[in-house]
This record gives structure tokens, C-alpha cells and sequence, in this order.
């Protein structure tokens, strides 16, 4: 839904610089030295096992945990207000308005410059909710919900979005839906960092992949590069489903 045409928030993101992260909670090293580099747009999809930290990860990029140490920059720029103004993120659990499926869209267009209906059903028709424009947004299905939630997303415009897990407690047809989206962000210019579990999912939508071992970054290559063939034995094991004690 973006109009890449060169504003400046399209360069005020990328590259994003990751160096030295660190966070450490109650004596637990949970991040532990990240250094990455992400540069394109396209879909760079973050894997790992439970507790390898990639949700948190993915709130630290975003700004919602504060790190304990080490340096974001989003084109050499540090986390700021105008740096979160160019995001959007996506949770597993979708956090709606208890308002009409309409009402949640306008309240974000309304933040963003004043009421749109167009723009507004625009969205809804991408998502495949116009005809449910007047309901009760948590009377929606689970993946209507989350359909919903990524149009909500996507009317802020981001330069970069940020999903955790969107699809983690979806029907498969509901699934296919949001990745059809997804791809379709990507395509129309938007930056894509997604967290899975899902093999099958990261094989299906991933344009590159970071793969997070105990809280560092085990391998960072091209998906058809780790899949094909991973070069850290954490990510081999994971692979092949077999544990990494």
C-alpha cells in the first residue's frame, strides 16, 4: 500500500546497524552481542528456537525494551520519535480497539493527518475485510483479527514492519492470507522483519534469513543459502528438527 517515491522517511531507516547488544534480566544473559546488518527491503524472517530470543530482539529494534548495552542506528540515526514514527509492529496476539472494524483503521488515520475514508476502505478491501467495515472488530475471526491488525499497520505508512509470530495461532487459510499480505508489503517497498518458528513459513516468504542461537546470531545468509545449506551446526540441528543441547 506504500507510494515509494523517495520521501524522506523511505532512506531514514536503512541500513539498520545492530553492534554489541546486549540485555541481561534478573542475571540472564537473554541478548548476547549482536552484531547485524540489515540493508535491503525485503523480508529478512528471524528464526530460533524457544527462548533463543527473537521476540525480544524484535521489541529491543523497535524500542520498546531498552537495551542494557550496544548501539541501534537506523541510517546512523539512534532510536528516536521520528525513528518509531517509520515503523509499525505486528503482534501474535492482535491488540484491536473495541470499536467497529472501520473505527480502528480511522483512529490510526486520524493520527496520521486527519480522516480518510478512501484510504480508510482501501485497506479493508486489500485485506478482504470492506464487507465487514461496520462490525465489532473483536467480533471478528482470529484471522480477521490479525488481517485487521496488519491493515492497521500498514495505514501508518511504515518504511519498516515488524511482525512477531503473526501466524502463530492460525488456520492455514488464514495464514496463507497474512503472508499473501505480507509479500505484498514487501513488494510495494516496505521493509519486512518477521519472527517465526515455522519452517515451512520462512521457506515460503523469507528473502533472507537470521537465525538466533542462546541470544547471538548463529547465521545471517540468504534463505536459499540457509536452507540449502546452513553453515553454523545450531542452525543444521534445527533444520533437521533435532535438539541442540
Amino acid at each position: 500500500m506504500r507510494d515509494h517515491t523517495g520521501s524522506m522517511e523511505d532512506d531514514l531507516l536503512l541500513p539498520l546497524s545492530i553492534e554489541g547488544l546486549r540485555l541481561e534480566v534478573e542475571g540472564q544473559l537473554l541478548l548476547d552481542g549482536i552484531d547485524l546488518t540489515l540493508a535491503s527491503r525485503d523480508i529478512t524472517v528471524v528464526m530460533g528456537a524457544n527462548g533463543a530470543g527473537k521476540s525480544l530482539f524484535l521489541r529491543v529494534l523497535h524500542g520498546l525494551v531498552e537495551p542494557g548495552s550496544g548501539r541501534i542506528s537506523w541510517a546512523g540515526r539512534p532510536n528516536s520519535a521520528a525513528t518509531r514514527h517509520a515503523q509499525a509492529m505486528v503482534f501474535q496476539k492482535p491488540v484491536l480497539l473495541r470499536r467497529s472494524v472501520a473505527a480502528n483503521i480511522d483512529f490510526v488515520l486520524r493520527a496520521r493527518g486527519g480522516p480518510n475514508p478512501r484510504r480508510r476502505d482501501a485497506l479493508l478491501s486489500h485485506v478482504g475485510l470492506l464487507s465487514q467495515a461496520r462490525q465489532p472488530a473483536r467480533a471478528l475471526s482470529g484471522g480477521e483479527q490479525q488481517r485487521l491488525a496488519v491493515a492497521r499497520a500498514l495505514a501508518t505508512d511504515p518504511s519498516v514492519l515488524m511482525m512477531d509470530e503473526p501466524t502463530a495461532s492460525l488456520d492455514p487459510a488464514s495464514t496463507a492470507s497474512i503472508e499473501a499480505i505480507v509479500l505484498g508489503a514487501r513488494d510495494a517497498g516496505t521493509k519486512v522483519i518477521f519472527v517465526t518458528h515455522d519452517i515451512g513459513q520462512a521457506r515460503r516468504i523469507a528473502d533472507e534469513v537470521v537465525f538466533l542461537h542462546r541470544g547471538r546470531v548463529a547465521e545471517h545468509a540468504r534463505a536459499e543459502q540457509f536452507f540449502d545449506e546452513p553453515s553454523s551446526e545450531a542452525a543444521r540441528a534445527y533444520l533437521a528438527g533435532r535438539l541442540l543441547l
